[in-house]
């Protein structure tokens, strides 16, 4: 089974490969030996832009819709936890309680990413891009303009987890887990839903609308309810983001952070779940650690920089590349005769197509 094949929706959740539980193995553990820094600021929020990420994979990967929302969708949710809790601004702040809070924060984020795929499943390519950036525009705005929901350009602060079970849910080794928790379901989810009816539906879709619609096949309702699940993704993101953060403002939401999310997602991969993962990884250590490298004011160069690098040697990002290198190295190596080869056993060349 070759590396893409394990982290695409190709790969049913009983496949276990050494590498996956290597790797589940590690990010289990990781507290235990990294310092709060890296627990928090690194792993929690790689995993929860990650997340976002995911939810962008699922539209561009299977369904071939790249939405530009997608942190919009999740800062949707972000506020709704501001408005509907707590926060110490004591502006709106309706008190409810935590788990009502964040169900209907998730739901309305569900929903909200529904009515953007309605407004753009109609629209290909560039359109459908440039329609939903431009909802993230207008959201960006109006939440900046509102001071009698939104609070304007000062936003909200004050906005925490609960304490649940004796446990601080901010603490940074409960909130890492927390975000591990929540980014290993909706990768199983995805994953799973990929070989489900569902999601083969859907990727034929993306394929082949046109033959889809004559089957019989609802495509616009298919795309809809894609965006909805994506929705659930982001929204579920977005409330961890706000936690992460203690706040939410209009910068939470603003164009820069909208397209990174685009760069997390296509330098890690966008035809496999774990890329947005590995491109949040990427993205977060660079936020980091580069500003002690460059100036502050020209981390997005650096980054634009590795994006540009990334989609010139392999448009399906770091682990398209490592596909391609894995493929270079394999037919050198099965050259020389190996153990099993001296006793009569033959292997090819290359590995069949798919």
């Amino acid at each position: 089974m070759s590396l893409g094949d394990l982290f695409s929706g190709r790969a049913a959740l009983r496949d276990f490969h050494p590498a996956a539980v290597l790797a589940v193995v590690f990010l289990i553990a990781y507290p235990l030996f990294a310092s709060n820094f890296f627990t928090f600021q690194i792993g929690a929020y790689s995993l929860i832009l990650g997340t976002i990420g995911l939810s962008l994979m699922m539209l561009a990967g299977y369904g071939g819709m790249v939405s530009l929302a997608q942190l919009t969708v999740a800062g949707f949710a972000g506020y709704l936890v501001a408005i509907l809790g707590d926060n110490s601004v004591e502006v709106m702040g309706l008190g409810w309680p935590w788990w009502l809070t964040v169900i209907t924060a998730i739901l309305a984020a569900a929903i909200f990413s529904a009515f953007i795929g309605a407004v753009s499943v109609r629209t290909e390519g560039i359109y459908t891009i440039m329609i939903t950036l431009a909802i993230a525009v207008a959201f960006f705005y109006f939440v900046r303009q509102n001071y009698v929901l939104f609070n304007g350009f000062t936003g909200f602060a004050g906005v925490l987890p609960p304490t649940l079970f004796g446990i601080y849910w901010r603490d940074p080794a409960p909130f890492y887990y927390l975000c591990l928790l929540v980014a290993g379901g909706f990768f199983a989810a995805v994953v799973y839903g990929a070989r489900a009816t569902y999601g083969l539906s859907l990727q034929a879709i993306r394929d082949n609308p046109r033959r889809m619609r004559a089957l019989g096949y609802n495509v616009t309702l298919h795309r809809i309810a894609a965006y909805f699940f994506s929705g659930l993704i982001a929204g579920t993101a977005g409330v961890l983001l706000v936690w992460f953060n203690g706040r939410i403002s209009p910068g939470s939401v603003g164009v820069d952070v909208v397209i990174d999310i685009l760069v997390i997602a296509v330098v890690g991969g966008l035809r496999h779940p774990v890329g947005p993962f590995l491109g949040a990884l990427v993205f977060v250590l660079l936020e980091n650690f580069a500003i002690d490298l460059i100036d502050r004011e020209r981390f997005n160069t650096v980054i634009g920089t590795a994006f540009l690098l990334v989609v010139l040697f392999s448009p399906d990002g770091l682990l398209g590349l490592w596909e391609r290198i894995r493929a270079k190295i394999r037919p050198a190596k099965e050259a020389w005769p190996s153990g099993n080869r001296a006793q009569g056993e033959s292997r090819p060349l290359k590995e069949p197509a798919e």
